[in-house]
């Protein structure tokens, strides 16, 4: 497929835990791992990436599995798949350890890879999702959630597609309900679902998903984390987030900023100040 990509970034290509992954890539030290939602890429880090770059950290933000042009996996991807990911990623991409850096389903990947190996895990920050084992359902959750549901039923990818994808700007809408973005902020997440078999590969996180999460994702957390909550988010308030702390037993900061579920994009330049110190500075 052909690709439009950020001129400040290299495209690699790795194998790693079975599938060939694409990542965007900027600076050298230690490796700081960008890791994706859903309706995201990894372009949904190009304003992020180059600034961790600058401090000295090596940033590499991934397609996640089945977004192409990463590889379409031959299942519908779990929790634990998309945690043993991260980690082989890591290991991939010849660290030892890692930061990473998860946003929606990136955080539930950057929890599930704690809890399998803390070892390969320096220090998690995941942005718009508490621990996914302390989300308590309300009316109001569950209404907010009910693409949860949604997703799951037959057809979603096919309806999710119609009219250009016009479902795209609305979820955006929903889910940071202050933010305006301009069309061009669409135009990557239409150019990977343009392969309707990488659209597909997307709904199949939701597929698999479970409103109980698997043992693994209930084993408490040593790694040291800071979570950041979006004070203009409908859905989750920081109030979640604190209740969350009771998952990990090591540091936990709450870091709350202005901005809804995807706070990473509508307000990069002031999510970037406060994660850079949780990284160290490496200038």
């Amino acid at each position: 497929m052909t690709l439009s990509l950020p001129t400040s970034a290299r495209l690699g290509h790795v194998r790693a835990n079975g599938l060939d992954f694409s990542y965007l890539e900027e600076g050298t030290g230690p490796l700081v791992l960008l890791v994706h939602g859903f309706p995201d890429t990894a372009r949904s880090w190009d304003h992020v990436r180059p600034i961790v770059a600058a401090k000295g950290f090596r940033a590499v933000s991934p397609w996640t599995r089945g977004y192409a042009p990463t590889a379409t996996p031959d299942r519908d991807a779990n929790l634990e798949a998309l945690g043993r990911d991260v980690l082989a990623l890591i290991e991939a991409l010849g660290a030892r350890s890692a930061i990473v850096v998860g946003h929606d389903f990136g955080a539930a990947a950057g929890y599930a890879a704690a809890s399998l190996d803390a070892s390969r895990v320096t220090k998690l920050v995941t942005i718009g999702i508490p621990h996914p084992a302390t989300l308590k359902p309300s009316p109001a959750k569950l209404w907010g959630a009910r693409h949860f549901i949604a997703f799951k039923l037959p057809g979603a990818a096919a309806r999710f597609a119609a009219n250009d994808f016009a479902a795209l700007p609305a979820i955006y809408k929903r889910w940071s309900p202050t933010w305006s973005p301009p069309a061009s902020e669409f135009e990557a997440i239409r150019e990977t679902f343009a392969d309707r078999a990488s659209l597909d590969a997307a709904f199949g996180y939701y597929r698999q998903l479970r409103f109980r999460p698997e043992s693994f994702m209930r084993r408490k957390i040593t790694v040291p984390t800071a979570v950041f909550a979006g004070t203009d988010d409908p859905l989750v308030r920081p109030a979640d987030y604190r209740a969350a702390q009771r998952m990990f037993t090591g540091p936990y900061d709450v870091i709350e900023m202005r901005g809804g579920h995807f706070m990473h994009r509508e307000h990069p330049a002031e999510l970037a100040e406060k994660l850079l110190p949780l990284l160290g500075d490496r200038e």
